[in-house]
């Protein structure tokens, strides 16, 4: 097959939190006469294109329609393809990591004295604020007043929205463009400054200094790459491997680097995540305004769960519950009657959860559920439940119940009815919130993959910067920790240039 090859000094393969970041950060050298790509998969969606049809936009924006499934297909995972990855994909939530998470990992060199100037760099450039009480939906403030009653701890979300309207369906995309991701921000600065930014650029493998990728037509009426469809071979000085928690691994593993790296793919760690929603007496605004907005974490240290608002739309909200016939029929045509809460389980990072590779070279995802994470899931809809009956729901959905629906004068036997027992995998709907690990950075090649400036052990110009560098869950969004790694490594390729 004939390849076009194209000279750079640096290749960035990936857009999202981590990509676009390296990209902005490295630009400044376009003017020192660098020249640097940043390949992305997926395409660059213009408002008109964010229809706000939920099965629509999730074919458009996420692989596999935001189903892949783990290999004991117990847990779905949902990542992006788009120009700003998955930062144009989600609520806009921008916590900074707590200090004891990173002194847990444990990683030499990376403190808080480094990071911290680096969040607050990324605070004030993608307008991370509060939202006022006008612009938040009922859902979120039903949420507030059954923790109060119950005299648990909650707090408001920080987000990077520029002038939201409150659509409701940011994870479908943002049909005005409020999001302040890498798309909207740090990659129009990094264009400016000189950097190529290549759409529809499927990666294939690396090759020591080449990275072998196919540009493939647009899609969904897209404006195409500015290269023609085909083979090409990108040879560059230094390569930065941002494509996300789940693509960084597999490109590592076809570029034949798994049995140098004994560690690659390992210790993958997430949030698994359900939902639970409670029907109120009338109707209550949920499908306008900021969908979420507090969270909960009266139990994060006693019980490793968190709990947060949360607003899906019809076809979303319905797979997410555990049940059919005449009850969820029932529970739909009450749409608009219904609270919602996602329930996000502190899960631990296992040598056994991982990212691996098919025979034919396409990722795989190896996780099995903990007994802890299990009895997290279960206290945690016990506590989502009782908040909503104190903010005055009328019956409950919880996946973990014997039965499809509890009504407030079962409230009492709570205990009983939410059990381990009727914790059913696959039976279920978990999904994994927040992919993360899998080229842990550490100093020991055996166990980790990267080294703490995201350089991948032995290897002189291949660098990681996206959420698999994590040695174990953040324990939060990890959108804002993505980002100040990431500005991490982009010094570290400087410096190294």
């Amino acid at each position: 097959m004939n390849e076009t090859v194209l000279p750079y000094d640096m290749v960035i393969i990936g857009s999202g939190a981590g990509g676009g970041t390296v990209a902005k950060e490295l630009s400044p050298l376009c003017a020192r006469g660098a020249k640097i790509a940043l390949l992305e998969w997926g395409g660059f969606f213009k408002k008109e294109q964010n229809t706000r049809d939920e099965i629509g936009m999730a074919e458009k924006y996420y692989f596999d329609q935001g189903g892949f499934q783990t290999t004991s297909q117990d847990m779905t995972l949902a990542f992006a393809r788009s120009v700003g990855g998955t930062t144009s994909v989600y609520t806009g939530t921008s916590l900074t990591m707590p200090e004891e998470v990173l002194n847990r990992w444990n990683v030499p060199g990376l403190t808080m004295n480094d990071l911290k100037p680096r969040f607050e760099k990324y605070i004030r450039e993608n307008n991370v604020h509060l939202h006022p009480p006008e612009e938040i939906n009922e859902n979120n403030f039903l949420f507030v007043e059954g923790c109060r009653k119950l005299g648990w701890h909650v707090e408001q979300f920080p987000v990077n929205t520029r002038a939201c309207r409150g659509l409701g369906t940011c994870n479908l995309g943002c049909a005005v463009h409020a999001k302040q991701g890498t798309a909207a921000v740090q990659i129009p600065t990094a264009q400016k400054n000189g950097v190529e930014v290549i759409p529809f650029c499927r990666v294939e493998r690396m090759e020591g200094n080449d990275v072998i990728a196919q540009i493939i037509p647009p899609q969904f009426g897209q404006d195409p790459s500015s290269l023609k469809p085909g083979s090409y071979r990108f040879r560059a000085d230094q390569i930065i491997l941002s494509a996300g928690v789940i693509h960084s691994p597999t490109l590592l593993f076809r570029s034949g680097l798994g049995d140098r790296l004994p560690a690659l793919g390992r210790y993958f760690t997430c949030q698994p995540a359900l939902m639970l929603a409670g029907e109120h007496p009338r109707p209550i605004q949920n499908s306008e305004g900021h969908p979420k907005s507090f969270y909960c974490d009266e139990f994060y240290h006693s019980q490793h769960f968190l709990l947060e608002t949360c607003m899906y739309f019809p076809f979303t909200f319905a797979k997410s519950l555990s049940g059919f016939g005449e009850e969820l029929d029932d529970l739909m045509n009450h749409f608009h009657h219904l609270q919602m809460i996602l329930v996000l389980v502190m899960d631990e990072a296992e040598s056994h959860n991982r990212v691996r590779i098919d025979r034919k070279g396409n990722p795989l995802v190896d996780y099995r559920f903990s007994q802890r994470s299990k009895q997290a899931f279960v206290s945690a809809m016990k506590a989502s439940a009782r908040i909503l009956f104190s903010a005055g729901c009328r019956r409950v959905h919880a996946p973990a119940s014997d039965r499809f629906l509890i009504h407030r004068e079962e409230e009492a036997q709570i205990d009983e009815l939410i059990s381990l027992k009727y914790f059913k995998l696959g039976k279920i709907a978990i999904s994994a919130a927040h992919l993360m690990g899998g080229c842990r950075m550490g100093e020991d090649p055996r166990t980790s993959v990267t080294d703490s400036w995201g350089r991948v052990h032995g290897q002189k110009n291949l660098y990681v910067a996206d959420a698999s560098l994590f040695p174990a869950a953040c324990e939060i969004n990890p959108y804002l920790t993505i980002m100040a790694l990431a500005d991490r490594v982009a010094e570290g390729v400087r410096l190294s240039s």
